[in-house]
């Protein structure tokens, strides 16, 4: 072998090859910045299909959290079925004669205010309309003493209603008949705004705070029923830190009691002995089916009054809900930079597809929790649907380019060794079930090492034009890999003229086939290149000879190189022998000597002619046996005979 005799080509490992070829894939942070962009967009623009994803998500965050015991100080006194059929199926009765029929007589109202008022009610609370004056002048008049008697503890309900007409919606406050305001006057609007999902959430204020501007400049002194009822009860209040109500629970969530029960003696004595309205605010309000008046929220449909006691109690206790970051363009604007970087970090985490999409899911997963423990804790609004749909995109697109990408790698992969490796062996490394990587980590294996070199190069190189002796060169190189790969041997490395060749790394069939492989490819260069030398004689070309040395021991096989250039190589005492063994068959005209390991593992195969124990340089303490190799037992010996005598006439006398 003549290492000066050329340039070092190395072989393209699959590392190598990974470095010269791929660049890291920009399609996974690329996709992460999209599904960020998209979440922070929607957010900022208030999409209504994220907005919906977003209340939906808060919905699941109330019924998880569950019921949670109400305020005492409030009691609803329903307008339920009960109250219509006892009213209806009691005609006898005079106590329950003014709720025979629907609409109710006024003086049903005015009786149980009075009622109420005496047993030690805070303040009283209709969510009822009354715009208009009934056919019985006599309960409306009733009604009226009853409610100047207890001016500015009864709260009545106005209503904003949108009328619609030829040129569009035509915008009115419906108030309570002048004939029923006091004064003071305990007024409030019991709309409440409809989000996207069609639920009710918000407090009555925001709802009452878009209306026409016109109109409520008109009306300065507009405010929600809610906000009514808790001043006329005197009760001390905060105005709410957020927008959104703190819904305790579903239907009947608070203290419910019939409406019929106050009119009827027998019933309302016990009800005084029990001192249930003391110091109470007292709703009164529809909850009967036939009246229409339940609305979604987080806790499925409830009755109007019901919502109202969830606003009225969020308020008393302080517990409103509030968005995290208010502003949704500045919600959307942390949302991008949040779920980018996330992305991003996740990233560099780890660099395999699975971990990150793994990770990505556990991120997500804590930040459901975050979301939820923020929202049932303290009470903020955290965005979690679209962050969660985002991040979990994102291991997605980690997932998937990962794996276009590793199918990618696979088929360079497959491309490059299939140059150098045989198609069995490049099949071994890539369905090897760990990742193909692990076997490029450095470890011991025994392996037969081939080394070849072309006797008298340098000679050679000055006497031929360069482009024919490249081309010569090439021609024959490729030969001999043929012959390699063929015998399912692996390139290591081209070193000018010479090539060094494993059987058994990476991958092993067996001490003894790997042997018997390294013989196959050996026989196989000296019938390629007696071939060649025939071609090239008839084409007037320079013929070439080459030696072979093969030893079988253990290398030490692995990554070698410097951050900047890294090759699959083996090394160690059987790749230095059979280099030195290489350089020692032209002492004995021969193209092909093996050492003894080798011989010991193929010697029931071949026929071999003993040339001796002989010291090689580093290893003079320890005689190494050689063999020529002759060829398979049982084949004529022809072409062994035939490249010794040209080999006689080409090298003439050995060195000594």
């Amino acid at each position: 072998m003549n290492p000066s005799s050329g340039r070092d080509h190395r072989l393209p490992t699959p590392q190598i090859a990974r470095q010269r070829r791929f660049r890291p894939t920009v399609i996974g942070p690329l996709l992460i910045l999209v599904w960020a962009a998209v979440s922070g967009i929607a957010t900022a623009l208030n999409w209504q299909p994220a907005r919906v994803l977003e209340l939906q998500t808060q919905t699941l965050f109330f019924r998880l959290r569950g019921s949670i015991a109400p305020p005492k100080d409030i009691v609803i006194l329903a307008i339920d079925d009960d109250s219509l059929t006892r009213g209806r199926d009691s005609k006898e009765l005079k106590e329950l004669a003014a709720i025979q029929s629907w609409p109710w007589r006024r003086s049903a109202y005015a009786d149980v205010i009075d009622k109420l008022m005496a047993a030690g009610a805070r303040s009283v609370a209709m969510d009822v309309i009354l715009d208009l004056p009934s056919d019985r002048p006599a309960d409306d008049q009733r009604l009226q003493q009853t409610l100047q008697r207890y001016a500015g503890r009864v709260t009545l309900a106005a209503l904003h209603a949108a009328s619609p007409t030829i040129g569009g919606g035509l915008d009115q406050l419906v108030h309570p008949n002048p004939m029923f305001q006091t004064k003071p006057a305990s007024i409030g609007f019991i709309n409440y705004l409809t989000e996207p999902d069609g639920q009710f959430r918000r407090f009555g204020s925001v709802y009452l705070s878009r209306i026409n501007p016109d109109l409520r400049r008109s009306q300065p002194n507009l405010i929600s029923f809610d906000e009514a009822c808790l001043r006329a009860a005197k009760l001390p209040f905060e105005p709410p830190a957020g927008d959104y109500i703190f819904f305790y629970g579903g239907q009947n969530t608070f203290t419910t009691l019939s409406f019929w029960n106050v009119l009827y003696a027998k019933n309302w004595a016990r009800l005084q002995q029990q001192q249930l309205f003391k110091d109470k605010l007292v709703l009164i309000g529809p909850t009967a089916a036939f009246l229409q008046d339940v609305h979604a929220t987080p806790f499925g449909e409830i009755p109007g009054v019901e919502i109202h006691a969830n606003a009225i109690a969020t308020m008393l206790e302080n517990r409103s809900i509030a968005q995290a970051v208010p502003d949704a363009r500045w919600r959307g604007i942390c949302l991008f930079f949040g779920i980018a970087g996330v992305g991003l970090a996740i990233g560099l985490v780890s660099r395999r597809a699975t971990p990150r999409f793994f990770l990505a899911l556990g991120v997500a997963a804590a930040w459901a929790i975050a979301g939820y423990l923020s929202f049932t804790s303290v009470r903020l609004i955290l965005p979690v649907a679209m962050p969660m749909a985002a991040i979990v995109l994102s291991g997605v697109s980690y997932l998937s380019t990962g794996a276009i990408n590793d199918q990618v790698e696979k088929l360079r992969l497959r491309r490059t060794l299939e140059r150098y490796v045989a198609p069995p062996v490049v099949e071994a490394i890539l369905s090897q079930p760990e990742d193909f990587q692990a076997l490029l980590q450095g470890r011991k294996l025994n392996a037969a090492v081939l080394f070849c070199d072309i006797r008298g190069f340098t000679t050679l190189s000055y006497r031929l034009p360069p482009e024919q002796l490249v081309a010569q060169l090439n021609t024959y190189l490729n030969a001999m890999v043929e012959a390699v790969v063929e015998a399912s041997g692996t390139i290591d490395k081209f070193i000018g003229d010479a090539v060094m060749a494993e059987f058994g790394s990476p991958v092993s069939y067996g001490e003894q086939t790997d042997a018997l492989n390294a013989i196959r490819a050996a026989l196989g260069m000296r019938q390629a290149l007696a071939d060649l030398r025939s071609r090239w004689q008839q084409e007037g070309k320079t013929p070439l000879y080459h030696g072979i040395g093969i030893s079988y021991g253990e290398v030490i096989a692995g990554n070698i190189g410097s951050l900047r250039r890294l090759e699959y190589t083996v090394m160690g005492d059987t790749v230095n022998v059979s280099s030195r063994v290489e350089g020692l068959t032209k002492n004995f005209w021969t193209d092909i000597l093996i050492t003894e390991s080798l011989y010991q593992l193929v010697q029931d195969r071949v026929e071999v002619v003993f040339v001796g124990e002989h010291l090689l340089r580093g290893r003079e303490d320890s005689p190494t046996g050689l063999y020529s190799l002759v060829g398979w037992k049982g084949e004529p010996p022809t072409l062994y005979h035939q490249v010794h005598e040209e080999l006689r006439c080409y090298l003439g006398s050995p060195p000594v």
